[in-house]
């Protein structure tokens, strides 16, 4: 009952988690499967060959730890690919973001989505590309070349570059 009861609460954070970018991306919840705190999807037949014990499988979505999830990059770009908040940003921007630093309007060249401040949103660069995500503290849609905080970066691919140091 248990496991239960943390398969419906980790669906929750992830759901949650989603919603936070007003995203039309709806998982499955029998395709996703937990192991040591982390998620995978998986497809059907996937699921029928699993065995109880293993290390990776599927998709990895991310972990929820203290009921917060944290996703992977893959899940960042499965939100990305519907409907979305998302902004495409410039290539300085893009280098800057990856390198830690919050993104400023003037760096912001597209925006799909809300904008409205306290969502998140997905950074994209002029690829498609998903950056990683960041926090909206002020809306997008106004002053649009204003030398002002935008998004608070949140998590971006240059973190696991960082914290090899």
């Amino acid at each position: 009952m248990q496991a239960q009861e943390a398969a419906v609460h980790s669906m929750k954070s992830i759901d949650d988690f989603v919603s936070r970018f007003n995203s039309d991306l709806k998982l499955c919840a029998s395709l996703i499967v937990e192991r040591g705190g982390r998620h995978y999807l998986l497809e059907e037949k996937m699921k029928e060959l699993l065995r109880s014990e293993f290390y990776y499988a599927g998709t990895y979505l991310g972990k929820v730890r203290r009921k917060r999830f944290f996703p992977s990059f893959a899940f960042l770009a499965m939100i990305g690919k519907g409907r979305s908040n998302k902004i495409t940003v410039s290539r300085r921007t893009e280098w800057l973001f990856v390198c830690g630093r919050d993104i400023f309007k003037q760096g912001i060249l597209k925006v799909e989505g809300s904008g409205k401040r306290g969502d998140y949103t997905l950074v994209l660069n002029q690829d498609d590309e998903c950056l990683g995500f960041g926090k909206i503290v002020d809306d997008l849609f106004e002053g649009k070349h204003e030398r002002k905080l935008a998004v608070e970066n949140i998590s971006d691919i240059g973190d696991f570059l960082r914290r090899e140091r």
